[in-house]
């Protein structure tokens, strides 16, 4: 699955990466998104779904990690680069858990000490 994973980071904007980091990041992201999984659910049974959901979230975690988040546009010629506030951090990784959501496991809200 991370080979895949991979294949869409590249094709979705993160080629010309360093290949290990890229590779520890889809793996990493794979696990975060495997660890939320409904019981009894694979990665293989989310229709297409997990591996888009996992390279959305391995291209986030890279964008901020390269200090990118927030930029809006960037040109060559006379060098302008242009950040806005907030600019659209986490929406990658809110749009993966959103689509993801369906096979996930209910972990927002817990009933206790509350008598039936």
């Amino acid at each position: 699955m991370t080979e895949q994973v991979m294949e869409l980071v590249q094709a979705l904007g993160g080629a010309g990466q360093n290949e290990d980091v890229l590779r520890m990041l889809c793996a990493n992201a794979c696990r975060a998104l495997n660890r939320r999984l409904k019981d009894g659910l694979t990665a293989e049974d989310c229709q297409g779904a997990f591996p888009l959901a996992a390279a959305w979230l391995a291209m986030d975690w890279l964008r901020c990690g390269q200090g990118l988040e927030g930029i809006t546009a960037l040109s060559a010629g006379d060098i302008s680069v242009r950040r806005e506030g907030g600019g659209d951090s986490g929406t990658l990784s809110q749009r993966a858990f959103e689509l993801m959501a369906p096979y996930f496991r209910d972990e927002g809200f817990v009933f206790r000490g509350v008598r039936g």
